[in-house]
């Protein structure tokens, strides 16, 4: 008889490898919310075009560069799309980094770091 927990550790151990095995989301992901944060940083991103604090762009850990997303900021109901095309954040808590243009047009420059819900639009 196999014990609870090793079960438990398996199917942990499974979904971790499948997890790795799908890295990038597929364009259509779900929804989500959570805590966004701008950058204006003028470095090469992860897709290897120059970051442009101007341009309405964003960072996501998985969806796929180009991909369109509309971030919304519930406190205003400001909106803003989006293209992907940088990783990140890289901070506990966050779903998404903002260009400075972007953060701009729903109203999150001045605390930084707000709660915003996106979906992808395309």
């Amino acid at each position: 008889m196999i014990s609870t927990r090793y079960t438990a550790h398996l199917g942990a151990m499974f979904l971790a490898a499948a997890m790795a095995a799908v890295a990038i989301a597929p364009a259509n992901a779900a929804q989500s919310c959570g805590r966004a944060s701008w950058y204006a940083l003028t470095s090469k991103t992860a897709s290897g075009e120059r970051m442009d604090p101007s341009k309405l762009t964003a960072a996501h850990p998985k969806l796929r560069f180009g991909t369109k997303v509309e971030v919304v900021n519930p406190r205003n109901g400001k909106s803003v799309t989006v293209r992907i095309n940088d990783r990140g954040p890289f901070i506990k808590g966050r779903v998404i980094d903002l260009s400075k243009a972007a953060a701009g047009r729903i109203g999150i420059i001045r605390s930084g770091v707000a709660k915003v819900c996106y979906r992808v639009v395309s």
